[in-house]
């Protein structure tokens, strides 16, 4: 593969100890980043000391009202002059030394690739349920998918997480790149766009990153809220298949797997978690109806809904 200019781009907030574990992962990987571009909400949580023990870092501060899931990313991709565009975010840990020679060897493989995405394994303290999911939306197999796929995969074809993510900045530019305002699932968003238009995602099973959530009820509840409010803001996109099935897939084979483990004391917070997650999206997807107390009680991202109605597009 002849030598691509790379920048890593990361949002943080309130950035500690992982954070800095990711910084030293990053200047140890097998093919060199050109640059790290951090764009930090609030300046006065941010700690110095890292620009001057990584020269290649570039940190941009913003205030928390200006944040945006698909505005700050779009900012920071307009900075980069890079080939390929790796974006990150500040709790992922790359697992090895090859996390982006591998990202950008998936995303290289074909001219109509548009977008790579990391496998993501549970870290130590992940909840056996969780675990299990992770392998299911993060298998061993690599794959690419495309427009073709979408009656056998339906959501799944367009699946891709910023959490460890690789675009190629030419096709990115093409298509006009992530959204100025969203509340969440701006990956997804694009990747919709790089589907309807020709392209394909490659899921890069080898280029690894340590990351998982121990999610309570409530937070699932909110999460799969915000969740329901992108797709009901972007039926371009999530019109083009269901997300429901998907979902139910994941809580039937998770219910047969802890029944044929003997996990069955699980069960019940299991049913509880999925139960909080699909009330989560439903509300979500019908946020117009809601008034705006109980979006504010419902969503995880309060500073979205300062800056808009009932609809930021």
């Amino acid at each position: 593969m002849k030598a691509k200019t790379i920048d890593v781009i990361i949002p943080t907030y309130h950035p500690g100890q992982e954070f800095a574990a990711l910084l030293d992962r990053l200047e140890k990987q097998s093919i060199p980043v050109r640059k790290i571009l951090i764009m930090n909400t609030e300046e006065k949580f941010w700690n110095a000391e890292w620009e001057k023990k990584y020269s290649c870092l570039e940190v941009h501060h913003l205030k928390k009202e200006e944040f945006d899931h698909g505005g700050t990313r779009k900012k920071a991709a307009e900075m980069s002059e890079a080939e390929i565009m790796v974006f990150m975010t500040q709790d992922a840990l790359p697992a090895d030394t090859k996390l982006i020679e591998n990202l950008a060897q998936a995303l290289e493989a074909a001219p109509d690739i548009g977008a790579a995405y990391a496998r993501q394994l549970p870290n130590p303290a992940c909840s056996y349920v969780e675990k299990y999911t992770r392998s299911f939306n993060y298998p061993e197999d690599a794959s690419v998918k495309s427009k073709e796929d979408l009656p056998v995969y339906g959501i799944k074809t367009f699946f891709c997480s910023n959490v460890c993510a690789a675009y190629k900045r030419e096709i990115y530019g093409s298509l006009g790149g992530f959204p100025r305002r969203t509340i969440f699932n701006e990956d997804m968003i694009y990747a919709g766009t790089l589907i309807q238009n020709g392209y394909r995602i490659a899921y890069a099973a080898d280029a690894r990153v340590i990351h998982s959530h121990n999610y309570s009820c409530m937070q699932q509840f909110r999460r799969n809220f915000d969740l329901g409010v992108s797709q009901a803001e972007y039926p371009e996109v999530f019109g083009m298949a269901s997300s429901e099935g998907e979902g139910v897939r994941l809580v039937k084979k998770t219910f047969f797997h802890l029944l044929k483990n003997g996990k069955i004391w699980m069960i019940p917070g299991f049913i509880a978690q999925s139960a909080c997650k699909y009330a989560g999206y439903l509300a979500g997807k019908n946020f117009r109806k809601l008034p705006r107390r109980m979006i504010l009680f419902c969503t995880m991202s309060r500073d979205y809904w300062a800056l808009c109605g009932k609809s930021s597009r």
